[in-house]
């Protein structure tokens, strides 16, 4: 069973208003729907998906490419007709999810916190309105930005009265509110389904997922697992099949040079050639280590000692060895302690083929070994029932 985040923290008075935004769907049956109204619910959608794609996520989340200031307004403004807080909160829980990508500080993790969760609970969390700003400290030195973050819902409110004044109640309704409703999950999809549902091309030390109908619905983010293995790139489908509509529009833009300096992952990255960071290799070797029981290694090796050496030779080793784990393992020669080929061999079973697997696998056994020595000196010094 996941360790699951505890949900008894969900603010119900900041729910509200997006429980509002999707009850006024129902607006629909009482107005109907023209093609012409269906019409504008798309493109609405099109537009600040587009928004949200290229600017709250590629561009303010993981600044991959450049503009102007008064571009960057521009689209600070387009991305908060989305109805999904200011651009600074949004980067600012997206950089969070980067750092701690399914582990327990990730605020929408399907592996810890369900998918439901992830998907859709985790935004009424008391946690993700205390939002710590010091991580887009790049972004907070722009006072339009820090104002436009305070007045959230401004943008959004001005799109609503503009839709309601050119179409009436149909186009608020539908074109409005519909393409708003639309616009959340295909966003909050990305949170939820390209953590579950598709396949992993790289090792990211999470569960991203590459989707191409999710990419086909998101304007590109549905090639998730590339983009956990080569954030700051403004293109996501890393193959020529992998369509990226945002990425497409983002090049056009370029040539009229209203954006620039569009980042490109290198080749390296593409083919799977390059060595993975350490905190990538730190998490997946973490996953692997726990794949072996520690209990079982350390009651086995006591067993050992206890019958050849003598208990009190055991506790004096693990004393000296505290901070030379592997140095006492390989003295120990037990087959209970997993060797490197079989870690290897394991991690290969588990993870899709990296240069690093390697580096995975001996840190994995380094973290097998310091578990394992404090558990022998914790048994070395627990009474045993019974004894003086």
């Amino acid at each position: 069973m996941p360790q699951r985040h505890s949900h008894n923290d969900i603010v119900y008075p900041g729910s509200i208003p997006f429980v509002l935004v999707h009850l006024a769907c129902i607006g629909i049956l009482w107005t109907g729907v023209s093609q012409a109204t269906l019409l504008l619910c798309a493109v609405l959608y099109f537009v600040r998906m587009f928004a949200i794609t290229a600017g709250n996520h590629r561009y303010f989340s993981h600044r991959a490419y450049k503009t102007s200031r008064a571009g960057q307004l521009f689209m600070a403004i387009i991305c908060q007709t989305s109805a999904q807080r200011g651009v600074l909160w949004w980067a600012a829980q997206h950089r969070l999810h980067h750092q701690h990508s399914d582990t327990v500080s990730d605020p929408h993790s399907p592996r810890l916190s369900g998918f439901w969760y992830s998907h859709v609970g985790w935004i009424f969390s008391r946690k993700s309105y205390n939002i710590d700003y010091t991580g887009v400290s790049d972004l907070t030195k722009y006072p339009e930005l820090v104002w436009l973050n305070k007045y959230r819902h401004l943008p959004a409110a001005v799109l609503a009265v503009s839709v309601y004044w050119i179409g009436g109640w149909e186009a608020l309704f539908a074109g409005f509110f519909l393409s708003t409703v639309i616009l959340y999950h295909g966003t909050f999809a990305i949170n939820s389904m390209a953590h579950v549902i598709g396949n992993q091309r790289y090792v990211t030390g999470d569960d991203s997922r590459n989707n191409w109908w999710l990419a086909l619905f998101t304007l590109g983010e549905g090639w998730h697992n590339n983009h956990h293995h080569f954030q700051s790139s403004t293109r996501q489908g890393f193959l020529w099949w992998e369509v990226d509509i945002t990425f497409y529009l983002l090049r056009f833009l370029s040539f009229f040079g209203i954006v620039w300096d569009l980042r490109a992952p290198p080749a390296a990255v593409i083919s799977g050639e390059r060595r993975l960071s350490r905190p990538v290799v730190e998490k997946v070797a973490q996953e692997l280590a726990a794949t072996f029981s520690v209990t079982k290694i350390s009651k086995h090796i006591a067993e050992t000692w206890a019958s050849t050496h003598g208990i009190e030779e055991m506790c004096e080793h693990v004393l000296k060895a505290r901070n030379q784990a592997e140095a006492l393992m390989a003295e120990v020669h037990l087959p209970e302690m997993p060797t490197l080929d079989e870690l290897h061999s394991r991690a290969r079973e588990m993870y899709v083929q990296s240069p690093s697997l390697e580096d995975i696998a001996e840190r994995a056994r380094q973290i097998i070994l310091e578990a394992v020595s404090v558990e022998l000196l914790n048994r070395s010094f627990t009474p045993v029932s019974g004894t003086a």
